[in-house]
């Protein structure tokens, strides 16, 4: 599989201004040679040059395209192979044709991720950077982008090869002790096992620690708004959004069904569910859209409860207040611009006031503390330094959690004076949770799996 020429195309279907198709293998530049009308032969150019041309059928003459061809020589490519990138207009017909013509020749259509697939069994990057690759272009704010970008450089590889490198010479002074017995000094061997892996140990702890906040900056947080209809909700998306995302009116029960944004706060990422108000209803639709909201805040990671502070709470209010007192809630008092009618003594006795917001989304007044409040909830220690590494990628939180208890199952035999040969064996098998982390000891199928969640041409 790894000898053949394969292609893809790597931009958006759609029109545009430009569309990229990217070919890759030892023989792409003299399989796209024919195909190419330029000044010169690509089979004579140098590495990492670009040239003006048109793309024809060689069977016919006839011309299919202007284009800009790159011509990238093995190894400096992303995949370590020959890579041909043509670049021509952007469209559906115009892009199709030229995939065409290169899949009539000896290549065949790329699998998802493919191209990345390649760069990680050809050496050019780990398993945990390949996965990065997907997380940059799936980000959704800044933060996570930077995230992302750090574990493509090998921020975490290079954590992850020096907790390898330790248990290595840990295991390797096992062994020494084992083949020379006579040497050892079993208190001396013990501490030196206990002290490398509860070194190991806290190093793993710092990483999980930032887990839930990587999983929360990578895959976002999804905020539901919820309350009686008519209290704002929409106009809050809207603020949030900064546009005209949802229907504003007087009238109660405009929303019916449950309408999604992505926003960015802080630089972090929130999956806003604007959903239709609570209450009962007659309306079938409306009775459909309530269920719904009611399903959304069940899964919500935060809940953004919206009252009138113009108006009394009503029942149904107080219910909502006390069913979400013990989640992750922030009651939100809006149309703080006109006269207060709620009684707050009723709001406060069911919410800490640090997760009480007074605000009028009308005025934009009360914007900050709102923004305030959800990064505090979530990130109640502030976001780490830029140059913290962070784990995000559920695959990696469960290894490191299983290297953790391998090592402390270590620790443990270590104090009930087991044999040092079996205790290796623990250490070996945190060694090997953490080398699936960076694929250096994974299966055929899980790395087919991973890449198959790859978009096609990456």
């Amino acid at each position: 599989m790894l000898t053949d020429t394969i292609a893809a195309i790597s931009t958006p279907l759609g029109e545009g201004g430009i569309a990229v198709i990217r070919v890759s293998g030892n023989d792409a530049v003299p399989i796209v040679e024919p195909l190419f009308k330029g000044k010169r032969k690509l089979t004579k150019v140098e590495s990492h040059t670009v040239h003006y041309g048109s793309i024809v059928n060689p069977k016919t003459g006839d011309k299919l395209e202007e284009a800009l061809v790159t011509v990238m020589r093995a190894p400096r490519s992303f995949t370590m192979e020959d890579v041909v990138e043509i670049s021509c207009h952007g469209g559906i017909v115009s892009v199709k044709k030229v995939l065409d013509l290169l899949l009539e020749q000896p290549v065949r259509l790329a699998e998802p991720g493919e191209f990345t697939k390649r760069a990680f069994l050809n050496g050019r990057i780990d398993l945990s950077q390949a996965e990065a690759v997907m997380d940059l272009i799936r980000s959704k704010s800044d933060r996570a982008f930077q995230i992302a970008m750090k574990q493509a450089e090998g921020a975490l590889s290079k954590r992850i090869q020096e907790l390898r490198h330790t248990l290595v010479e840990t295991m390797a002074h096992i062994e020494v002790n084992i083949d020379y017995p006579e040497h050892d000094v079993e208190e001396l061997t013990n501490a030196f096992i206990s002290d490398k892996c509860e070194g190991a140990i806290t190093t793993i702890e710092g990483l999980l620690k930032t887990a839930e906040q990587g999983k929360l900056l990578r895959e976002g947080i999804t905020t539901v708004i919820v309350g009686k209809p008519n209290v704002g909700k929409s106009s809050l998306l809207n603020a949030l959004a900064q546009e005209n995302r949802a229907i504003v009116t007087d009238i109660p029960g405009t929303t019916r069904d449950v309408i999604e944004e992505y926003v960015t706060i802080k630089g972090i990422p929130l999956r806003l569910l604007d959903t239709a108000g609570i209450r009962e209803t007659a309306d079938v639709v409306e009775q459909i859209g309530v269920e719904r909201s009611r399903s959304a805040l069940a899964e919500a990671d935060l809940v953004l409860l919206v009252l009138n502070s113009n108006s009394e709470l009503e029942p149904d209010e107080i219910v909502l207040l006390d069913q979400l007192k013990d989640r992750q809630c922030i009651v939100i008092l809006n149309k703080t611009d006109l006269p207060q009618k709620i009684d707050l003594t009723k709001v406060t006795s069911r919410m800490e006031e640090e997760r009480i917001v007074q605000m009028s989304v009308r005025t934009q007044e009360g914007m900050d503390q709102l923004e305030k409040s959800i990064t505090g909830l979530f990130f109640s220690g502030g976001l780490e330094s830029a140059d913290f590494t962070y784990v995000s990628n559920v695959r990696h939180v469960q290894l490191l959690k299983q290297a953790k208890s391998a090592l402390e199952e270590a620790v443990g035999a270590v104090e009930m004076k087991v044999p040092i040969d079996m205790i290796q064996i623990d250490i070996r098998t945190a060694w090997e949770r953490l080398g699936e982390i960076i694929g250096d000891s994974v299966s055929d199928s899980l790395i087919d799996q991973i890449f198959s969640q790859f978009c096609l041409g990456k």
